[in-house]
């Protein structure tokens, strides 16, 4: 009775989306934490401020650039909550094994210590909860910038600038996102010089290998160019080539079960934007932190659930107008009408939201099944065609 009742208020517009996240995941999967508001304020609150010093980066070389005495600036992004997850998730553990809060009001900086045994046999070191939350809050710091500083490079190769915000008028957008990436990258790369090679290595090839996908990018759009036109063989390839791809590599797959190998689009999608937070937990493992596999694959299924139905749904009819092959436009493609591409969009969506919820039970992270809910809730899939 509690959780039908609970499942009735989760459906209620009337109360705000993250209580409603709370509710339904109680009514979903039989947890209530009502602490994971009061975690997600705190994790909110430490990472804004971990950004704040990002930006901090970024307003002092646009300052210097533009020969101005100070500099505002803001960068809208949506790639930190996994990082924000996987703080919350060593905080949660850390304070199971604690006697007093190991978590103090100073978040903890400096270069983290690196086990480069650790991927291959696991984290050796027997932390304290205190040293946990210190390297914790240290990779999570890194992951953070690591994740900015990767999503701008990629908006400066896209020309797309309306996620910079100045408070003066530049002569370009362009030359503000230049750099903006650059004083990051520049940074970043100071502090991978002062890590084991491993570290850089692991975040390099996270982004080869997704960056490999992206030059895939124009096949994608022929394909659907193609398509659009009547091309049967075409239609073909956008089945074969982009929602049932196959993985090629073991190693890369490892993290899922054989039953999620078989998920439509999770080959494509996992390169587009999986593989990155695969290796952000990675970089947690070697800082020493006990990271689970099954909230890894919480953490990726999330976002690649979370990409196809808050942005990709979003984004429909503007990729649909210039041509950008994603799983909501590739399901209006594949599918035999608007009504059917519908459900598609909606059951894939709930294949992968559904698992990350699994998955962050089973590890205990409530603070993750109530984000993946809230993700789910946060979605408004009226705006595509073929709603019954």
């Amino acid at each position: 009775m509690l959780k039908t009742g609970a499942g009735r208020l989760a459906n209620s517009g009337r109360l705000p989306t993250a209580l409603r996240a709370v509710l339904g995941y109680y009514a979903d999967a039989g947890v209530f934490d009502y602490g994971s508001l009061a975690l997600k304020r705190e994790i909110d609150e430490r990472t804004e401020r971990m950004i704040d010093d990002v930006f901090g980066l970024v307003e002092d070389a646009l300052a210097e650039a533009f020969d101005l005495e100070s500099v505002d600036f803001d960068y809208d992004t949506k790639l930190v909550l996994p990082a924000q997850l996987t703080l919350g998730y060593v905080y949660r553990r850390a304070r199971q094994r604690a006697t007093t809060d190991p978590v103090t009001n100073e978040i903890a900086s400096g270069v983290p210590a690196v086990d480069e045994t650790a991927l291959e046999a696991g984290p050796s070191q027997d932390l304290t909860p205190r040293e946990m939350v210190v390297r914790a809050e240290q990779m999570t710091r890194f992951s953070i910038e690591a994740l900015i500083d990767g999503d701008m490079r990629d908006a400066v190769n896209d020309d797309e600038f309306e996620d910079f915000e100045v408070d003066f008028e530049p002569d370009s957008m362009r030359r503000v996102a230049e750099v903006a990436q650059a004083a990051l990258e520049e940074h970043m790369t100071g502090i991978l010089d002062d890590l084991p090679s491993l570290v850089g290595e692991t975040y390099q090839w996270a982004v080869d290998y997704s960056e490999a996908h992206q030059d895939r990018d124009d096949h994608f759009r022929q394909l659907m160019e193609a398509t659009e036109d009547g091309d049967e063989s075409a239609l073909a390839d956008v089945r074969e080539e982009y929602k049932f791809a196959d993985f090629t590599d073991e190693d890369v797959a490892a993290l899922f079960t054989d039953q999620e190998r078989e998920l439509p689009y999770i080959k494509t999608q996992y390169a587009r934007v999986g593989v990155l937070y695969e290796a952000m937990i990675d970089l947690y493992r070697l800082g020493g932190l006990d990271i689970e596999d099954e909230f890894a694959r919480s953490i990726v299924l999330a976002i690649i659930g979370a990409q196809v139905w808050l942005d990709d749904v979003d984004d429909y009819d503007d990729d649909r107008r210039e041509g950008q092959l994603t799983p909501v436009t590739a399901e209006y493609l594949l599918a035999p009408d608007d009504e059917a591409a519908y459900r598609r969009v909606v059951d894939i969506t709930e294949q992968y939201l559904d698992r990350a919820k699994e998955y962050a039970t089973l590890v205990d992270s409530p603070l993750t099944g109530v984000a993946v809910e809230y993700i789910y809730r946060s979605g408004e899939p009226e705006v595509l065609p073929g709603k019954p």
